[in-house]
C-alpha cells in the first residue's frame, strides 16, 4: 500500500468514525476563531473554551480589541498560560487587521503570517475553516497520528505539513485534520494508543 493509498484508507475510516468534523474551538465569527486559536497555543481547546465567553462578551468588534486595555485583556486570558504575550498579540492582530487590511481578515498565507502571534498552524486553520481552502493544521494530534500511521516521518510541524500535502487530496485535507484531533483525544492518545478501539488498526503502521 502506497502512502497515498493509506491516506485514502485513513480518510474513509475517520469519516465513518467522526462524520462531523467541526473545529473544537468555540467561536461566532472569523476574528473570534483567530483569537481562540492564538489562545490555544500551549493550552487545551477545552480550557480556551472556558476563557473566551467572557472575552467575547466584553469585546465584540475589531475596534473593541484594537482599543482594549492590555491589562484588562491579560486578566481575562490569564489562566491559559503565556497570557501577557497572548494578550499583546490579540490587540496587535486587531490593530493590524484594522489598519493594514481594511478591517478584513486576510485570506492569503503570507498576509496571515504577518499578524502578531500567527504561525502556520493558525494560518492554515483560518484558511480552512473561514475561507474554505485546502489546509493542513499540523497540531500535536495530527503530528502524532500521521507518524503512527506512516503518513509522515517527522515531529517538525512544517515538515509534516509538507509531507501530508503530497498525499492528501486537497479537498479532504481540512476535515482530515479536524478528525485527527477528535481521534487523538478519544483513541490515539499521546500517553497510550488504544489500538484495539481504533478504526484504522488493521492498516496502521504502528501495528505492522
Amino acid at each position: 500500500m502506497t502512502k497515498k493509498e493509506r491516506a485514502i484508507e485513513c480518510i474513509n475510516a475517520l469519516k465513518k468514525e467522526y462524520p462531523d468534523s467541526l473545529c473544537s474551538l468555540d467561536y461566532k465569527n472569523s476574528f473570534e476563531l483567530l483569537v481562540a486559536a492564538r489562545l490555544s497555543a500551549q493550552c487545551t481547546d477545552a480550557r480556551v473554551n472556558t476563557i473566551t465567553p467572557a472575552l467575547f462578551e466584553k469585546y465584540k468588534t475589531l475596534d473593541d480589541y484594537a482599543n482594549a486595555n492590555l491589562s484588562d485583556v491579560e486578566n481575562l486570558v490569564r489562566s491559559c498560560g503565556f497570557y501577557r504575550t497572548k494578550a499583546k498579540d490579540i490587540i496587535g492582530m486587531a490593530t493590524m487587521i484594522r489598519d493594514d487590511f481594511d478591517k478584513a481578515l486576510p485570506e492569503e498565507m503570507d498576509d496571515l503570517l504577518k499578524l502578531p502571534g500567527v504561525g502556520r498552524k493558525t494560518a492554515n486553520l483560518i484558511r480552512g475553516d473561514v475561507f474554505g481552502k485546502p489546509a493542513i493544521v499540523a497540531d500535536t494530534h495530527l503530528i502524532r497520528i500521521s507518524n503512527r500511521l506512516g503518513l509522515a516521518n517527522s515531529k517538525n510541524p512544517e515538515k509534516v505539513e509538507r509531507q501530508l500535502w503530497k498525499i492528501l487530496p486537497p479537498e479532504e485535507s481540512n476535515d482530515f485534520c479536524h478528525r485527527c484531533v477528535l481521534h487523538g483525544r478519544a483513541v490515539c492518545t499521546a500517553r497510550k494508543a488504544k489500538c484495539d478501539e481504533c478504526c484504522m488498526e488493521s492498516f496502521c503502521k504502528k501495528n505492522i
